[in-house]
């Protein structure tokens, strides 16, 4: 059995390095940041990934299309046909799409970068029978600094419109270089959280009474979450803040993304090593929604129109209980 397929990005002038999966959904299973002589290792991954014995969507940055979250029981209409996917989520729904779990093809690659393609019709014909449109979507990482850039590129090859959305499922390491992750602050900048019924919105949104918690920060000991929140904050810059502060070991990591996105799903795994802040273009099970009459983000590209989102990770150190940034 052959290798997987792993690239490898360094910054020549930081020495931060980052890891792709190429074979399992072009997943940037690890990204590690060296600054004044120390080292954070931002991301978890189960460590075997990247192999079938680990989950796909379990590790890493798993990347959500062409929709993200669950598809209630797998099924929906669009356009007079029904559409049956596989109930992949342990509750009976579909969940995170087809790109998480597939092979991708490399494009472009230096040593501090790399762009990887999915696209359906070329790379999983089969796959055409499951989404009214095929779909091509194409990722480029760089490391520049202590910075991991990522910019995902979205079009609709084909000649029929492409109901879609996309989201990313990062896993943030916790603690970052300290001994207990509880003391460890999550702030999230949001103002809404929708209602979910076994995992899925109803439609319903509602505003956060303690939205100043999120925004200040949230001890991780205290979350637990498998919630969908909209109503984000933006600055004036277009982006989005979010930030995981470790106030023993000082390393703070900021999560931002554009104004693509419109809702952010927090999940916090069982095993508590870890907490997934998720951009996501729509909320889950935005198809649905859609078709009945409730907005949910869900995105409808024509033939040939396209559409890019950016996300950016960065650590820094000076951020812990002796002399913090603010």
């Amino acid at each position: 059995m052959s290798e997987p397929k792993i690239v490898h990005l360094v910054d020549s002038q930081s020495q931060s390095e980052a890891k792709i999966s190429v074979e399992f959904g072009f997943n940037c299973y690890s990204f590690v940041v060296r600054q004044a002589s120390q080292t954070c290792d931002v991301l978890w991954s189960d460590p075997a990934f990247p192999s079938k014995a680990a989950r796909p969507s379990g590790s890493g940055i798993p990347l959500l299309f062409p929709f993200p979250g669950r598809i209630a029981e797998g099924v929906f209409t669009w356009r007079g046909k029904r559409y049956v996917l596989e109930p992949n989520d342990g509750r009976g729904n579909a969940i995170h799409g087809f790109v998480y779990t597939r092979p991708w093809r490399i494009v472009e690659q230096t040593a501090d970068s790399v762009t990887g393609e999915f696209h359906a019709a070329r790379d999983d014909a089969e796959l055409l029978a499951f989404w009214p449109s095929d779909f091509r979507i194409r990722a480029t990482y760089r490391i520049e600094g202590t910075s991991l850039e990522s910019v995902y590129h979205i079009d609709n090859p084909s000649s029929e419109p492409l109901p879609c959305g996309f989201g990313t499922h990062p896993y943030f390491r916790v603690p970052l270089g300290g001994t207990d992750a509880a003391l460890c602050r999550i702030r999230i900048p949001v103002h809404e959280e929708w209602e979910l019924d076994r995992l899925l919105p109803t439609g319903i949104r509602f505003p956060i009474r303690d939205w100043q918690s999120f925004h200040e920060g949230l001890e991780f000991g205290a979350m637990q979450f498998d919630s969908v929140f909209s109503g984000l904050v933006f600055g004036e810059d277009g982006w989005c803040r979010t930030e995981i502060v470790d106030p023993q070991s000082g390393w703070k990591v900021t999560h931002q993304f554009d104004r693509q996105f419109s809702a952010c799903v927090v999940y916090t795994p069982p095993h508590r090593q870890a907490v997934c802040i998720e951009p996501y273009s729509c909320v889950p099970n935005a198809i649905r929604l859609y078709s009945a009459g409730i907005p949910s983000g869900l995105r409808i590209l024509q033939p040939g129109e396209e559409v890019t989102f950016r996300v950016r990770i960065h650590a820094e150190l000076g951020w812990g209980d002796q002399g913090e940034g603010s």
